[in-house]
């Protein structure tokens, strides 16, 4: 075969399926609770789950187990790969790496566990990068240099209706929760050094969601970038936010626009919007 080197990454960066399908890029599920159920996230309708946030039932998140890595190593690796490449959501955020390290310890072949700092589309516009350089027949380190130049230069800037859904989930303190309901202002938050913090803040929905506009053009800069927009039922909110995005940013490629995977928007919430900026 040509290819040299798998990819594999976690669900959350939500890359469409027609690109996990044509580049071959293994995607393993986090793990979403509702009520009493577990499942893989993607077996849990973003409708069903909106519904149990807004009545208050129990929803959690958790890590895939280190088997679901091990069999889509094993799968990878039995295809004559020389090596694996594992990018996956942020350590601050979840224990996905660490599962990945457990099982890349059972295998002989180099698997190269890369803790992207992100999550989101951030991670995933890289993964297809290191995927179609993956595809070119590309060895191991000029695939982990493209995968590591997307992800040092990405940023994600974050619109939430409330903090409440990160505060249940032991995202952010009952403090810095209460203290945004509190003054009726709305949060616009970012990913720094692989974990979330207060960007920006405006009064009302509307205002917030041009302050993350805003933070996501300054964060793109003059640079040729990829742009994203996800939403956890704000589809129309999200598609507002990301024409703006790119009027504002004229050096962006076609854009993305997606629902954000369960597991995100168990955190974040309904109404939710990320807004995603990596380098093209």
């Amino acid at each position: 075969m040509n290819q040299r080197v798998a990819i594999v990454t976690d669900s959350t960066a939500s890359i469409p399926a027609h690109l996990v399908e044509r580049l071959g890029i293994s995607v393993v599920q986090l793990e979403l609770t509702v009520g009493e159920e577990s499942n893989d996230e993607r077996r849990v309708p973003h409708d069903q789950l909106a519904e149990a946030m807004r009545s208050g039932q129990r929803v959690a998140t958790a890590a895939p187990p280190p088997p679901a890595f091990f069999w889509n190593y094993s799968d990878a690796i039995s295809e004559g790969v020389e090596a694996v490449i594992s990018a996956h959501i942020s350590t601050g955020l979840s224990q996905t790496c660490a599962s990945a390290r457990t099982a890349a310890a059972e295998f002989d072949t180099p698997i190269h566990v890369v803790d992207s700092s992100t999550c989101c589309l951030g991670l995933g516009y890289a993964v297809i990068a290191a995927a179609e350089t993956a595809a070119a027949g590309a060895d191991v380190r000029t695939v982990l240099d493209v995968l590591n130049h997307r992800l040092g230069g990405s940023s994600e800037t974050v619109y939430v209706d409330t903090l409440e859904h990160l505060r249940r989930g032991g995202r952010i303190g009952a403090a810095k929760a209460s203290l945004g309901s509190a003054l009726s202002l709305k949060p616009v938050l970012g990913l720094r050094e692989g974990v979330l913090t207060r960007v920006g803040q405006a009064v009302g929905t509307e205002r917030a969601v041009r302050k993350a506009v805003d933070v996501a053009a300054r964060n793109a800069g003059t640079r040729r970038v990829n742009i994203a927009a996800e939403h956890f039922q704000a589809e129309q909110r999200a598609s507002a936010a990301l024409e703006e995005l790119r009027n504002r940013v004229e050096t962006a490629n076609e854009p993305i626009l997606a629902e954000s995977s369960a597991a995100i928007g168990a955190h974040t919430g309904p109404g939710s919007v990320v807004l995603s900026v990596t380098p093209a």
